[in-house]
């Protein structure tokens, strides 16, 4: 059995994620001293920041790049988890110690779990 996924149910998805992260945004906010990471992520990529909303600045951001050139070894799980772990530590460097985690619409399992468990395990309070 063939199934044929088309553009329509694409962009669907896209805007169910859309309507999902316009929701959790109306809730969270970050501050200086307790930033929102935010998490996105694609089939081959996740990007993480950590954003001040109350002067509208990315404080430290970084990203996994999956690819032929990246020297880390494993699955795409477990680089996103030592990505988040390097930033955590730049994170503490800047004087963050606790964070809001913005799950991007994203469900809450897999790489964007493995981002927070990173995140926890590099020293930041989530």
């Amino acid at each position: 059995m063939l199934v044929r996924v088309t553009i329509v149910d694409t962009k669907k998805k896209q805007q169910n994620r859309q309507r999902r992260h316009s929701r959790v945004r109306a809730r969270i906010y970050g501050t200086a001293e307790r930033p929102r990471v935010s998490v996105f992520k694609s089939n081959k990529h996740v990007f993480i920041q950590f954003i001040d909303d109350t002067k509208g600045r990315t404080i430290v951001s970084g990203k996994m790049v999956s690819g032929k050139k990246d020297k880390t070894k494993g699955t795409k799980t477990d680089k996103a988890s030592k990505t988040a772990e390097v930033l955590a530590e730049q994170a503490k460097e800047a004087g963050i110690k606790e964070a809001i985690f913005d799950r991007g619409g994203f469900k809450y399992h897999g790489r964007i779990k493995a981002v927070a468990e990173g995140l926890r395990k590099g020293g930041l309070k989530i």
